[in-house]
């Protein structure tokens, strides 16, 4: 047995507006020292040691999800221009194989069809990333990006974790890789309309992404700053429009925004300004063409706090006509604009809509809804490469039903099934069912909470139940199926998802109700939710998990120390838990942008009280804890590791707990964990072990007592 870690305290004093924290684990931010490693390490030692007795549940798991799993599988292939592009796995290999088949003719919209573990005729492969992997504990593709001849493709590779990438480019027709190489690229990159130059961005100290950069190919000149935001609270951001007519630099904090077009094929030209930025309006364009002239499909929330579309003249973007009026019943979400149609996503009653806009010579119609005969559900535009398609691509999901492609013409109305994702052995949708329920909060806000169990799960209490929570950024937790949650759902849980304020659910209102100065009430609406789980007999508190990662880590530390009593267990992931610590320094990555989001405690002391109050580091206090598991990942740059590390050794500290407290980290890992589709599926089988094992323990302690 190993011994349980116990950090050492070196005190480290802080004062903001008159308040001095003393602050006894923050040495454990030193990422070189190597007292810091062999803490981390220890505490790995310590997990496993803990959860030994969980090794076959693991395993289990794993084959589960692995059996469950078409491992020799394609995508459905998109055409653009002559190829029909996919991507293919292999059945014991890591990574997506990312491959093209010439189209039959311009009269060919039938993807082509093959058999799991087969390839098509004529397939050309474009990158096996596989092979890129080779070597590398961790590996992640950031750029994929063909030029418009579809004869050169740059992509960027990151193999450690820290999100800053390599961009190569291969020329296709030969097989060539040039030599043209870009070092600490952020992920996305763009080509002119020649293929001549590539248009890519980089981050600063801060891992902000805020310059963009044109790379001549072939030359030996220095590449060329083509823009640079000052502003730390603004990201930069990089694409084409769907037309590929333009090229587009987005400028946006978390609520401000900026458009900047150019021609593509005047790559050397000046970027400008759609409407210059002014604070809390947040805007995104499309290129539409009506009668024979360029205009914009602008999307705002200028006066209209759920956003709006108009049009306006590509020449004069402030002269604009209302094409979707904003509502406080609907949230608009995001305009595509093709040759003939406008496509509008959006929400109503917690719900992902699509609508169809036809483009005509006179003008662009009403939106026309498409149906989908279901109470939860997600839908959404599929991948579309073309701008003039016979056929769009929609996806759809829900709890209970595998991801569904079809293709939908816009001129009938059809809809042909292009695919639903295979769940291998027994699964059945119909043995599972989904629930929709409105809980009362604090204040007396409704919040949204779907739930999902097999029809034959108990309705007393007794059944084991995991919720989940995020609510930050305007992020909504819409329905999606997953093959690994069928390993709790058959082994009799309830699955239930808190859509609470922070998130976007509910539109814009429901969002800025969840942040700033009024944070803690996404942590109020989550414990209501919990307490309504065991209130209406679904689970009781002493089967109950909760899990949430990142900003949803915080939510979970947070109601660790307001409700303990409402859980049997709580995980953690790569857990934004010393937030005051972090928003307080602007020389950690990501910090100024985040004061849209929490506030500015370093120069508001209201806002430095109010986090003060909620931050779960600052805020541990000595009393009976649920069960803890944190995660995290050494070379995570956006919530660093040194946060749940400090959270855990103050836990263990304050309560004296240790069994009931692990930290788990990925030394070769980023925010989004380990690499690769199966060590993905051993971390997670690894985590459900321990969810089940924790919310099944009052069940095992009542038989062996019985």
């Amino acid at each position: 047995m190993t011994d349980v870690p116990r950090a050492p305290r070196r005190p480290h004093e802080r004062t903001h507006h008159g308040d001095t924290v003393i602050d006894p684990y923050e040495w454990l931010r030193d990422k070189d020292d190597p007292e810091t490693i062999a803490y981390l390490e220890a505490e790995n030692a310590w997990a496993e040691d803990t959860t030994s007795h969980l090794a076959d549940l693991r395993e289990q798991i794993f084959t589960e999800i692995k059996d469950r799993t078409l491992e020799s599988d394609m995508s459905v292939p998109v055409r653009h221009d002559r190829w029909w592009y996919y991507s293919r796995t292999v059945e014991g290999r890591q990574y997506a194989i990312r491959c093209r088949v010439p189209i039959a003719g311009p009269d060919d919209w039938e993807p082509p069809v093959v058999e799991p573990g087969e390839t098509l005729p004529g397939e050309e492969v474009l990158l096996d990333s596989n092979d890129e992997a080779e070597g590398h504990e961790f590996f992640s593709l950031g750029t994929f990006s063909l030029s418009d001849d579809g004869d050169l493709l740059a992509w960027s590779v990151d193999t450690t974790g820290d999100e800053r990438y390599t961009i190569r480019v291969r020329r296709l027709s030969t097989g060539e890789v040039l030599s043209d190489v870009v070092e600490g690229a952020a992920p996305g990159a763009t080509w002119s309309a020649d293929g001549r130059y590539l248009f890519y961005v980089t981050v600063d100290d801060a891992w902000r992404p805020h310059r963009v950069w044109r790379h001549e190919l072939g030359s030996s000149e220095d590449d060329v700053l083509v823009f640079e935001e000052p502003d730390e609270r603004f990201f930069v951001g990089l694409g084409r429009s769907s037309s590929d007519r333009f090229l587009i630099i987005g400028v946006g904090s978390k609520i401000t925004s900026e458009i900047r077009l150019l021609d593509a094929t005047d790559p050397t030209g000046e970027f400008r300004v759609v409407w210059p930025r002014r604070e809390g309006v947040d805007y995104s364009v499309e290129h539409v063409i009506v009668g024979g002239r360029d205009q914009l499909a602008i999307l705002h929330n200028d006066g209209a706090v759920n956003f709006e579309l108009v049009l306006a003249p590509l020449d004069d973007p402030t002269a604009t006509t209302v094409l979707v009026p904003g509502s406080d019943e609907v949230r608009l979400e995001a305009a595509d604009a093709f040759a003939r149609h406008l496509v509008l996503s959006y929400r109503r009653d917690a719900t992902t809509r699509l609508a169809l806009m036809e483009i005509g010579p006179d003008g662009i119609g009403a939106p026309v809804e498409l149906d989908f005969d279901t109470e939860l559900f997600t839908c959404g535009l599929g991948g579309n490469a073309e701008w003039d398609p016979k056929y769009l691509r929609i996806g759809y999901t829900s709890y209970v039903e595998p991801a569904t492609i079809w293709d939908l013409d816009p001129t009938t109305g059809e809809r042909i099934l292009r695919r639903r994702a295979p769940v291998l052995g027994d699964f059945d949708p119909a043995d599972y069912e989904q629930h929709r329920a409105w809980v009362r909060a604090e204040d007396g806000a409704m919040v949204p909470l779907s739930i999902v169990c097999r029809r034959d799960t108990p309705r007393d209490g007794t059944a084991p139940a995991l919720i989940y929570g995020y609510g930050s950024y305007e992020i909504s937790l819409d329905p999606d199926f997953s093959i690994s949650r069928l390993s709790l759902l058959d082994r009799g849980f309830v699955y239930a998802v808190a859509h609470v304020r922070g998130g976007g659910e509910l539109g814009r209102r429901w969002y800025d109700e969840g942040k700033q100065l009024a944070k803690m009430n996404t942590f109020t609406d989550f414990i209501a939710c919990a307490r309504h789980l065991a209130d209406e007999s679904w689970t009781s508190p002493d089967r109950l998990v909760a899990e949430g990662g990142s900003a949803g880590g915080l939510l979970m530390g947070a109601v660790a120390n307001l409700a303990p009593d409402a859980f049997t267990g709580i995980f953690a992931d790569v857990p934004f838990v010393d937030p005051l610590t972090t928003i307080l320094d602007p020389s950690l990555p990501l910090t100024v942008i985040e004061w849209d989001e929490w506030g500015d405690p370093l120069h508001d002391p209201e806002v430095y009280a109010y986090m003060k109050k909620y931050t779960p580091y600052e805020n541990v206090a000595d009393v009976h804890y649920p069960s803890i598991l944190a995660g995290t990942s050494l070379n995570d740059t956006r919530v660093l590791y040194v946060e749940p590390a400090k959270w855990v050794a103050r836990l263990r500290e304050v309560t004296g707990a240790e069994r009931s407290v692990l930290l788990r980290t990925e030394m070769s890992a980023g925010h989004g964990g380990v690499s690769g589709r199966y060590a993905a599926w051993h971390q997670r089988a690894w985590e459900l072990a321990w969810i089940i094992d924790t919310a099944t323990a009052v069940t095992r302690a009542n038989q062996r007592n019985s």
